[in-house]
């Protein structure tokens, strides 16, 4: 079955940087949209970022635009997510994503990982 297990997350101070990983397993990788969303308590989850099956195109949301960034290695499955120039208001589980495609009301995904909390202090 398709395996998506994120790692990286922890504890970081505002402006600092964090980079998440995530190893996918079960799945042809390189036919897949992957992507990130995250999910903080009460609200629904999130869009963060996504990049095509040959890592050329790749979409943020405005909210992280110019401070994350998306690549993957198709060699070793795996997706990444640096993240620059943190902010408290990025705290939240961040869920590493397969099957990234377009509906009506955002993107939305076929897999998900467990997730990866990330802590930012101010």
């Amino acid at each position: 079955q398709v395996q998506l297990v994120e790692s990286g997350g922890g504890f970081v101070q505002a402006g600092g940087s964090l980079r998440l990983s995530c190893a996918a397993s079960g799945l042809t990788f390189t036919r897949y949209i992957m992507g990130w969303f995250r999910q903080t308590p009460g609200k629904e989850r999130e869009f963060i970022a996504s990049i095509s099956r040959n890592g050329v195109s790749t979409y943020y949301a405005d909210s992280v635009k110019g401070r994350f960034t998306i690549s993957r290695d198709n060699v070793r499955n795996t997706v990444y997510l640096r993240m620059n120039s943190v902010k408290p208001e990025d705290t939240a589980v961040y869920y590493c994503v397969a099957d990234v495609t377009e509906a009506a009301t955002g993107p939305t995904y076929g897999y998900s990982g467990r997730g990866t909390q990330v802590t930012v202090s101010s």
